[in-house]
């Protein structure tokens, strides 16, 4: 059973910077991609970034590769999501994930996505 844990979520200041972690435990059956979204309360869940970990391939959507950065730590099994010049409507529940790679693993789709953490709380005051 794969278990996801985010952390470094917490609250932080218009311009500021912020850096989440996502500890991968248990068996990664269902492959060896991992994701970062985000969803405020009556939105869709959107993908920012994801990282292939055994091609160590990273693809960040668009709307976030200027400020936001996904790494992942092959030794640790932990993926990173560093946030700077963060703004007001960065303020969301942020979730990691893990999937098989599958079609849309790197946009990222969440549809793609099969085991989920129980997400973290990003709250940017301006």
């Amino acid at each position: 059973q794969v278990r996801l844990v985010e952390s470094g979520g917490g609250s932080v200041q218009a311009g500021g910077s912020l850096r989440l972690s996502c500890a991968a435990s248990g068996r990664l059956s269902y492959g060896p991609c991992m994701g970062w979204f985000r969803q405020v309360p009556g939105k869709e869940r959107e993908g920012i970034a994801a990282v292939q970990t055994i091609a160590h391939i990273t693809r960040h959507a668009p709307t976030f590769k200027d400020r936001f950065s996904a790494s992942h730590d092959n030794a640790t099994n932990t993926l990173y999501l560093q946030m700077n010049t963060m703004k007001s409507e960065d303020t969301a529940m942020y979730y990691c994930a893990a999937g098989i790679c599958d079609a849309g693993w790197s946009k990222p789709d969440p549809k793609a996505y099969t085991d989920w953490g129980q997400g973290t709380q990003v709250t940017v005051s301006s």
